[in-house]
């Protein structure tokens, strides 16, 4: 049975009930990608944006905005080809003055743009993720 039978394919959602291992199970079972980044020592943009990127193996150029995270999880998997689905775990997001809700909620868009640009491409990308 699917660990994901009330999870839509393309959606950006807390963690809550979910275990990481539990997740990465079930990626490796569907054969989907599974991204995992843990921001615990993250207090400013700069830095949750470079643990993202070094967790998920982004290019040596990436930009540390944004839009090159956009990019990143749209265009260049994109160009490389067909894709089997995402799923994307980022724990411990900072609840910081450099690192704030509005910060947080710019990232989370970012996410849930790309999971719309997966729908419509028919593959899944299911992000969950947890705060400090």
């Amino acid at each position: 049975m699917s660990l994901f039978k009330t999870v839509p394919p393309n959606v950006v959602q807390s963690i809550r009930a979910f275990r990481v291992t539990d997740l990465q199970e079930e990626a490796a079972r569907l054969g989907q990608h599974f991204l995992y980044a843990y921001c615990a020592d993250a207090t400013t943009k700069q830095q949750v944006l470079a643990c993202i990127a070094n967790a998920f193996h982004f290019p040596k150029h990436f930009g540390k905005n944004f839009d090159a995270l956009s990019d990143c999880l749209t265009d260049l998997p994109y160009k490389a080809g067909p894709q089997p689905g995402f799923l994307v775990v980022i724990e411990q997001l900072p609840n910081t003055p450099k690192f704030d809700k509005e910060a947080r909620e710019i990232l989370l868009d970012v996410f849930r743009d790309a999971a719309e640009f997966w729908a419509e491409k028919k593959v899944a990308f299911r992000v969950f993720y947890s705060f400090q």
